[in-house]
């Protein structure tokens, strides 16, 4: 088996030394490539850790960006940033780290995000709160649905997805011919069932969990339609390889006996899938 995993390194290595550079229009060079986004774009928690990144982005080398760009040999600029919502294109996200929107200029040919779950928190809240309501109830029922209702979907309809319509907006007025996707998030739980406690939720919270997600991606894809973007879908493509799955299948930490300490976070088999999805939608790579 490690010799197995040897070749296939090797491999790996072969392919992105003899890739051919991603070429601009006109032949001018490798494409000019910027990455925005959340932790799902940074890859948070992943190893290797990103050494040239402010600390607090916890932004790793082998995010979805730097694995297009090793690819294709574009030359990329990555800001992702673990944390990030919309209004951290526009300002800045901690002192020092600058909007995202200032690596975006008229030249930019080619960019990619993962953005919206952490607007209002409410991605992250409906994830926290469900858990705590699962272990209140051992696993059983649907305590979560039960409290919270339809106000996680809400806030994503009324305002995640206005946000989310003005950042990508913001987007193309900085980089009018750029070519722009934004990535929807890999499933984070299987259709039925569960696996309590490793991802603790509630048996009858887990459609419930898998709704308010599937609203927000609906709200990206909106967007991205409305602002004329690229939606790359990773609902479909990530079913079977949610966090309730074993290591080497699954795409998602969950949240105990995972490899990521940051929790319900792709994992490097995670980020490499993004990437391939998104270069499969790009026309530039």
């Amino acid at each position: 088996m490690r010799r197995l995993a040897a070749v296939l390194s090797a491999l790996f290595v072969t392919l992105v030394l003899v890739a051919p550079p991603a070429q601009a229009h006109g032949g001018s060079g490798p494409v000019r490539y910027v990455a925005l986004g959340d932790s799902y774009s940074a890859a948070s928690g992943v190893l290797p850790p990103d050494l040239t990144a402010p600390p607090q982005c916890l932004r790793s080398t082998a995010n979805y960006p730097h694995v297009i760009a090793a690819a294709t040999g574009a030359r990329l600029t990555d800001v992702t940033c673990g944390g990030a919502d919309t209004g951290d294109y526009l300002a800045a996200q901690y002192p020092g780290v600058a909007p995202q929107l200032d690596a975006v200029s008229s030249d930019t040919q080619v960019i990619t995000m993962t953005i919206g779950g952490n607007d209002s928190g409410v991605f992250i809240d409906s994830i926290t709160q469900c858990g705590a309501a699962g272990l209140s109830t051992l696993g059983r029922g649907s305590p979560c649905r039960d409290r919270y209702g339809s106000s996680f979907e809400d806030t994503i309809r009324t305002t995640t997805y206005p946000s989310l319509v003005q950042a990508l907006r913001a987007v193309r007025a900085k980089a009018p011919r750029a070519e722009v996707a934004i990535l929807g998030y890999p499933s984070i739980l299987p259709a039925t069932g569960g696996c309590f406690p490793q991802m603790p939720v509630a048996e009858g919270d887990v459609p419930y969990l898998r709704g308010v997600q599937a609203t927000l991606n609906d709200a990206i894809r909106r967007a991205a339609k409305a602002t004329g973007v690229t939606y790359v879908d990773m609902t479909r493509v990530s079913e079977g390889h949610d966090a309730c799955q074993p290591i080497g299948v699954r795409w998602v930490e969950p949240v105990v006996g995972g490899t990521n300490p940051v929790v319900v976070h792709p994992n490097a088999l995670g980020e490499a899938r993004m990437a391939a999805q998104a270069m499969k939608a790009l026309r530039r790579l």
